[in-house]
């Protein structure tokens, strides 16, 4: 059962701002200011520009917890500021407190990116190894590592999201971390409830981080993927499916999710926004063919409603697909193909909606965001794909176009990186 959502977004900082700019039609991308985009082939890009990462971006917390997590920004970076900062936003949602959790059966799923270490930590011990002008590479030992402040690799590791979390709320089940880049959302969750389900805790913040705006992000984004050039309204950048798409646009965010046991929730009388009824994940590689991505999403989905049904809960009317929807030309091609492998042509088809199109891609932290806004959305109508004027042949989906489809009672998210991991999930209102 979900019991509690927290969201960092270039949306907005709440579930309800994110869906009301979803519907709305906003958009998050605007001109970076977080790095300076002169060496970079884009200049524009989607910032969570509410996050400040001030103590108030962490909702309403206790006075020493105030106290910890502000000193301990210290070695938190932007990535694992945001996602303690959802966390705690999570567990404020869900009512967390010591007496209706068992701290020993509560734990942490974290997803994260790989993060890279800004270039300033090394200045200093770069600086004391040059010599006439060059780097003495057989001084960096010596001279130049012992001015790199001790405690640094602490902001930048993959796991430190969820250690974070964990110490600062005492949450002493289990605890695990998820780097499958853009796939890390629906893999912490499948692994989230089958942690729930195999008896080993009752309740689990279950999250994912992401950036791909930083000094060396960025420029590995530039020189391993293709990008959305950049357009005079920014806004346009990034079109989904859409037949004059040209690449992604980099972002930035966080979302997490309070997963608990029926047993558990229903005992201290949570509020249950939502039941993950399914999930599966797939990787395909280039000897899988000369599409892996449009295997690989075909298999998760497939995993997934191959879950619901060993469940039970596979006769559940699916209201929507939230796709992957990266804006690539050959991405798109081969999720749209993924999805009719499994559901048929496009009369066949549930709605199928992305929020990329309003935000880009946030790496590992997107995911999660998508099922924070789909979940938001059931019952209600769905946003529309942002930019699809033009909807691809070659991407032969049942496109959400305007406000007024229904969401429905449940939906799929699926993402997928370039790298053909994929992960989906299948999530209905309770």
């Amino acid at each position: 059962m979900i019991t509690g959502m927290g969201v960092v977004s270039p949306l907005g900082n709440s579930p309800e701002a994110l869906v009301a700019a979803l519907r709305a039609g906003d958009s998050g991308i605007r001109p970076l200011t977080l790095v300076p985009t002169e060496a970079y082939c884009v200049s524009h890009g989607a910032e969570a520009i509410d996050f400040t990462g001030h103590i108030d971006n962490y909702g309403d917390l206790e006075k020493d917890l105030k106290k910890t997590i502000r000193k301990a920004g210290k070695v938190m970076c932007r990535e694992i500021e945001m996602g303690v900062a959802v966390a705690q936003l999570a567990l404020q949602n869900a009512r967390f407190d010591a007496e209706s959790f068992d701290r020993d059966r509560t734990g942490v799923v974290f997803g994260c990116d790989y993060i890279m270490s800004a270039p300033e930590e090394y200045t200093d011990g770069i600086a004391a190894c040059i010599e006439d002008g060059r780097f003495r590479f057989d001084k960096w030992g010596q001279t130049g590592l012992p001015k790199v402040a001790p405690l640094w690799l602490l902001k930048y590791l993959p796991n430190m999201p969820a250690s974070h979390i964990a110490i600062y709320n005492d949450l002493r089940g289990p605890n695990n971390s998820i780097t499958l880049r853009e796939s890390s959302a629906g893999a912490a969750i499948a692994e989230a409830v089958s942690t729930i389900l195999r008896g080993h805790a009752d309740a689990l913040v279950v999250g994912s981080t992401g950036s791909r705006i930083h000094l060396l992000r960025t420029l590995h984004a530039s020189m391993q993927e293709t990008l959305a050039a950049d357009r005079e309204d920014p806004a346009t950048m990034s079109r989904p499916f859409d037949a004059t798409r040209d690449g992604s646009v980099i972002g930035e965010g966080a979302a997490a999710i309070i997963c608990e046991s029926r047993e558990h929730a229903q005992a201290r009388g949570a509020e249950i926004f939502g039941e993950v009824i399914g999930y599966g994940t797939s990787c395909v590689g280039p000897q899988g063919g000369p599409r892996p991505i449009r295997v690989a999403i075909a298999n998760a989905i497939r995993a997934a409603i191959r879950c619901a049904n060993a469940a039970g809960h596979g006769d559940t009317p699916i209201g929507h697909i939230h796709a992957n929807g990266l804006g690539h030309v050959e991405i798109d091609r081969d999720e749209a193909r993924g999805i009719q492998d499994v559901f048929g042509d496009v009369t066949q088809q549930p709605p199928v909606t992305t929020a990329k199109g309003h935000f880009g891609n946030l790496g590992a932290g997107g995911g999660m965001v998508e099922v924070v806004g789909s979940l938001k959305s059931l019952g209600g109508e769905l946003f529309a794909i942002r930019n699809l004027n033009d909807l691809d042949s070659e991407c032969e989906i049942n496109a959400v176009r305007d406000n007024q489809t229904p969401a429905g009672e449940s939906f799929i998210s699926v993402n997928a990186t370039p790298q053909g991991q994929s992960s989906a999930v299948w999530i209905r209102r309770p």
